[in-house]
């Protein structure tokens, strides 16, 4: 019961809540504050709980007081009424014999309810043509692959006996998780010093034992993962990857950034500014727009609006000023991430750069390609335009844009991680904003002159003479000359 008493109150910071709150997150218990009084008490401990009455008023400031004690009282019944929640967050006595994912259960996850809904559709028992192929969970870094993983673990705990979390980033990292892996099963053959004798008697578990999920978390290089899996899996696999071409492999359910309205809601409950179970109507008017504006330059990515909601929080500042200060010190801020996160610890430009450094080193003239996309528009990039801009490209990605068989070879390397979508039926490339922020904001000066010349003359070269035959290819690239423009100007 809130009012300025209890906010005063040695109760509201002592051991009690402290523990009251810990129930809460393990789903042991509902901590509901009920706003009697008005106070300033976003900074309690509770502050991101949904407080009551519903619209966070308090129940003296109710021109008719009964209705607002109706209101809480409907509000405690929800909260008792909803199997729901009680099922996601249930006692710790449900998780299984064997559990070792490496992440709590995150209190802010929003949205990714249909993507959800379809793993359990093709993980969950009953349905044996989908047992033995293992689902995959693919996309941008920074796109939340990771936390759906996580999710998924949590609300689907009580079906296991075992869910077990490898690192998959390269061989090094699956071999040292499927040892480890082994003494948490307490395999005879845990101990052995021939590593492949550890890594066949799991593989064997696997294949003879049922009710397990096996996630393999940043399987980025798929190609080795085969001699690691079982031929026959009993149980569940799940991975996630920055690939797009996973073959036979696994199934690939593709995650894009969040909608508008996620990502709004996702950016006001990170920033404390929402409860973190409250709708998106109890933020004021004022919060919503500009949420949806901040979140609309980070182009919805959902790390990027971890980042974004972790400083609002741990500074302090309003929205607003948030918003501000990306807009002068973009660069500095997308290297920035909070001090108190740890589900994610990488911020968004280091989350990419690995994949940078990759792609330069399988084929460098991807990774000029990748650059000429971060001087365009992000979306619509159409191929032919760079095959007609091709002798301003340079000694490097000229060839490769006027042969076909190389910019599809280039375009490969740039899929494996995500970096640049590819719709066939339109003959066009599309790059997420952000990257094309990180990528401009590490370029020395002279190189990014050196880029926005090469994309200035591609675009002049493509563009059509502009009369009424032409106007449809005109509109398509017109995003790009717009770009162009802004380039000239500066």
């Amino acid at each position: 019961l809130i009012s300025p008493d209890f906010l005063a109150s040695d109760y509201c910071y002592g051991i009690e809540m402290q523990r009251a709150l810990e129930r809460h997150q393990a789903g042991q218990a509902r901590v509901i504050p009920i706003l009697l009084r008005p106070v300033d008490w976003k900074g309690a401990p509770f502050a991101r709980l949904q407080a009551l009455p519903t619209n966070a008023k308090a129940i003296t400031s109710w021109s008719n007081q009964d209705e607002a004690f109706a209101d809480v009282a409907a509000g405690i019944r929800r909260a008792i009424e909803d199997p729901a929640r009680l099922t996601a967050r249930s006692s710790h006595a449900t998780f299984p014999p064997v559990w070792n994912v490496p992440y709590a259960h995150n209190p802010f996850f929003t949205g990714r309810e249909e993507l959800l809904s379809r793993l359990e559709k093709q993980l969950q028992t009953g349905q044996p043509s989908t047992l033995s192929q293992p689902q995959a969970i693919s996309g941008l870094g920074g796109i939340g692959k990771t936390q759906i993983a996580v999710e998924y673990a949590y609300r689907h705990r009580q079906d296991y006996q075992a869910v077990l979390w490898a690192r998959a980033e390269n061989r090094e990292m699956l071999t040292s998780s499927l040892v480890e892996m082994a003494t948490l099963l307490n395999l005879p053959q845990k101990d052995a010093q021939d590593q492949s004798l550890t890594i066949q008697a799991v593989k064997s578990w696997l294949q003879t034992h049922g009710e397990w999920l096996l996630i393999l978390d940043n399987a980025d290089e798929p190609a080795f993962l085969g001699e690691f899996l079982p031929w026959a899996p009993a149980g569940h696999i799940l991975l996630t990857t920055r690939t797009q071409a996973l073959g036979e492999l696994a199934r690939r359910i593709e995650v894009g950034t969040f909608t508008p309205e996620q990502g709004t809601l996702f950016l006001l409950r990170r920033a404390s500014l929402l409860a973190a179970d409250a709708p998106l109507e109890q933020a004021t008017a004022g919060d919503r727009q500009v949420a949806r504006q901040i979140s609309q330059e980070l182009g919805w990515l959902p790390l990027a609006l971890d980042q974004a909601g972790a400083y609002v929080e741990e500074t302090g500042c309003r929205l607003q000023d948030y918003q501000r200060i990306y807009q002068q010190h973009r660069r500095e801020l997308l290297k920035q991430r909070g001090g108190l996160v740890r589900s994610h610890p990488e911020p968004v430009a280091t989350t990419w750069s690995l994949s940078f450094v990759r792609v330069q080193q399988k084929m460098p003239a991807a990774a000029e390609l990748l650059r000429l996309c971060a001087f365009l528009a992000p979306e619509d990039i159409a191929e032919e335009m760079i095959t007609q801009g091709a002798p301003h490209l340079g000694p490097l990605l000229e060839p490769i844009a006027r042969d076909a068989y190389e910019f599809n070879q280039a375009i490969e390397v740039l899929r494996a991680y995500s970096l640049v979508q590819r719709d066939p039926s339109t003959g066009a490339l599309s790059i997420h904003r952000l990257v094309q922020a990180v990528l401009r904001d590490a370029l020395p000066a002279e190189e990014a002159q050196l880029w926005a010349e090469r994309t200035v003359c591609v675009v002049n070269a493509a563009f059509p003479k502009v009369e009424f035959v032409q106007w449809p290819l005109c509109e398509r690239y017109l995003p790009h000359a717009l770009v162009c423009a802004e380039e000239v100007e500066r």
